[in-house]
């Protein structure tokens, strides 16, 4: 299983920014499929989750403000991200089962 993250970057607090993860070596559709974030100094935090019918769940730190979708005619996973905070800064992930992407960066400016 191959989990390829992208889609990070520098924003200022307000902005969006779209991630993508590409699954690859798996029955993608059949999956939930996750997002995680880990900023520095703390502990790794699971912030959307889509199960494999479509249906979605949050961190209440994100609510109303970050969509999870996938499409699986793509093997793919997207975060929509708007109004982005500075505490929003973190290494993101995607996550299948027990398989970890590589991350990409997210940060926030004031």
């Amino acid at each position: 299983v191959q989990l390829q993250a992208s889609g990070g970057g520098l924003v200022q607090a307000g902005g969006s920014l779209r991630l993508s993860c590409v699954a690859s070596g798996m029955l993608f559709s059949v999956n939930a499929m996750h997002w995680y974030r880990q900023a520095p100094g703390k502990e790794r935090e699971r912030v959307a989750g889509t199960s494999s019918s479509g249906l979605s769940s949050y961190a209440d730190s994100v609510k109303g403000r970050f969509t999870i979708s996938r499409d699986n005619a793509k093997n793919t996973m997207y975060l929509q991200m708007n109004s982005l905070k500075p505490e929003d800064t973190a290494v993101y992930y995607c996550k299948c089962r027990s398989d970890w992407g590589q991350g990409t960066q997210v940060t926030v400016s004031s």
